[in-house]
């Protein structure tokens, strides 16, 4: 028999690591609430996004089913796995990411949807053998843990003609995975946006006099609700800088439009300010993706005599493609404020530095090119 066990929904249930990309891991913990309220968060996100669905999916399997390609150690694997559970649904695992191997479970397990992070999801659907057939069964693609693309968003919406609901979550260890999410024809209206907060949250985006910021006005991301975390383990000092007055502070940047939709520009710490214009790195990111010789790019900030910091750009190109500085500057010039523009561009060759959970590690790019 199993012991008797007396608890509440205050009590403690996990303590997951964030992701360290700008300083040093910390436990962030959970409790009951956390997870139940992620939960029906998903199981009402997931209903409203059937319901605005123009072309459902015919499955002869009623069963839905899941393939797992976050690991269970970050909050998107976590969520992943309680939640298809309580779906009652099925998970296909893989030990390592491969896109070969991924098509061939979404094939035989008749996978009707799938989250990962954006470079994931962009390699799969560019894959030679991602064809209709192989991805007849999907119904939903969702993509998070890093900014996604607004080109991949359009993608997922020419090639499966609005059959397949392409959605974003945003969100952090901390409020217990997404609290903002976009999904099916708002998503393909605006690819830019994250969304709408979920209505058990509160969102806000405050200026640094810690006022609202009105719409369009770019501010940090502020979040209240069940699902926000109690705080770091063993780090009192950390877990008191993180909220103010019951807020968490996220450290992202970003805005809220008039129709209520948020999107998000960058990591607080991660903005390059360039002779006092801020620079906000998911903007230039997005511009310089639609660049089809991009696979991958990163921005960061260098120090610079006059201009404090100067805009340099990390680029992978795609095998035997070609570009150079030149034109890199040119298409961000074209359509953003000159300030934006890269002064340096560096062209690599093999994948950039990031962690287990997909996110760009800045902090090592910007050490290895600081010189």
């Amino acid at each position: 028999d199993l012991p008797p066990v007396d608890l509440t929904s205050s009590d403690p249930a996990s303590i997951m690591y964030t992701s360290g990309t700008t300083g040093l891991p910390k436990g962030a913990l959970h409790l009951h609430r956390n997870h139940v309220t992620n939960i029906r968060n998903a199981l009402l996100g997931g209903a409203v996004a059937a319901l605005l669905r123009p072309q459902p999916v015919e499955q002869p399997d009623a069963q839905p089913s899941a393939l797992q390609s976050f690991p269970f150690f970050h909050i998107g694997g976590l969520s992943g796995l309680y939640i298809t559970l309580a779906t009652g649904g099925r998970l296909s695992l893989m030990y390592k990411w491969d896109a070969r191997r991924a098509l061939a479970l979404i094939r035989a397990e008749r996978v009707t949807s799938w989250s990962a992070v954006p470079t994931l999801v962009r390699e799969l659907l560019e894959h030679p053998e991602a064809d209709a057939d192989a991805l007849a069964s999907l119904g939903s693609i969702a993509s998070g843990g890093a900014p996604v693309p607004a080109d991949l968003i359009g993608q997922i919406g020419a090639r499966f003609e609005a059959r397949v609901a392409p959605g974003n979550g945003y969100g952090a260890t901390e409020t217990t995975s997404a609290i903002i999410s976009n999904s099916g024809p708002d998503y393909l209206a605006r690819p830019r946006s994250v969304g709408r907060p979920a209505v058990t949250a509160d969102v806000r985006i405050v200026a640094e006099d810690g006022s609202d910021c009105p719409p369009g006005a770019v501010g940090e991301l502020w979040a209240r609700g069940p699902n926000i975390f109690a705080g770091y383990w063993g780090k009192p000092d950390a877990t008191a800088e993180a909220f103010s007055d019951g807020w968490f502070r996220t450290g992202d940047l970003g805005f809220v439009d008039d129709d209520g939709f948020y999107y998000v520009v960058d990591r607080k710490k991660d903005v390059i300010i360039r002779a006092g214009e801020n620079v906000y790195c998911a903007e230039v990111e997005g511009v310089l993706h639609e660049l089809p010789a991009v696979v991958d790019v990163a921005l960061i900030g260098l120090p610079h005599r006059s201009l404090g910091e100067e805009v340099a750009a990390v680029i992978e190109c795609a095998p035997g493609a070609t570009l150079d500085e030149a034109e890199v500057q040119a298409f961000v010039a074209s359509r953003l404020a000159r300030y934006n523009v890269p002064t340096r561009v560096f062209f690599i060759t093999e994948p950039l530095p990031r962690t287990a959970t997909g996110k760009i590690l800045k902090r090592e790019l910007r050490q290895r090119y600081a010189g």
